[in-house]
């Protein structure tokens, strides 16, 4: 008897290694195929997002320019000092070509608000560069007003000189 329940000790101790070494085999077989899947989604993931052809915008339309009239105006200063002039090329920028034939009747109306901001100027106003960075955005504010509906972008200077 006592053959008998070695023999039974025996099997029932080779099958627990065995469920634990099956168990074992398919939870790792199980991780391999999940790294695998996952790598492999990545990498189709990865590949595609490249190579995605999207419905192509026409290119931008490069911007139009207006040139303003050139302008001469005095500074003001104070009361003994010697009077100190501003001379300014401008150009304006615009998005569209079609907008030029619009603004273009109206820039009498914007030499005059240019004129009669830009005598009100100190030189020490337009000192440096944050001087004509503010200088050009109010520029372009005023421009904006008075040629609205119309868009300018931008007011560019092609020449100033203060003497």
């Amino acid at each position: 008897m006592a053959d008998n329940e070695q023999a039974v000790g025996a099997d029932g101790a080779d099958a627990a290694p065995s469920k634990k070494g099956r168990l074992k085999l398919i939870i790792a077989v199980a991780g391999f195929v999940a790294i695998l899947g996952a790598g492999a989604g990545w990498f189709f993931l990865m590949r595609g997002h490249g190579e995605e052809k999207h419905a192509e915008a026409p290119p931008p339309k490069p911007p139009s320019f207006i040139e303003v009239p050139d302008m001469m105006v005095n500074l003001v200063g104070a009361p003994g000092e010697r009077v100190q002039y501003l001379r300014v090329k401008i150009v304006l920028e615009i998005k569209e070509e079609k907008q030029v034939e619009a603004i273009k009747p109206n820039l009498p109306r914007v030499t005059d608000l240019f004129q009669t901001y830009l005598r009100e100027l100190r030189p020490s106003d337009i000192n440096g560069s944050a001087g004509l960075f503010r200088l050009k955005e109010e520029l372009t504010k005023r421009v904006n007003n008075a040629v609205a509906p119309q868009q300018v972008s931008a007011v560019l200077f092609k020449e100033i000189v203060v003497q």
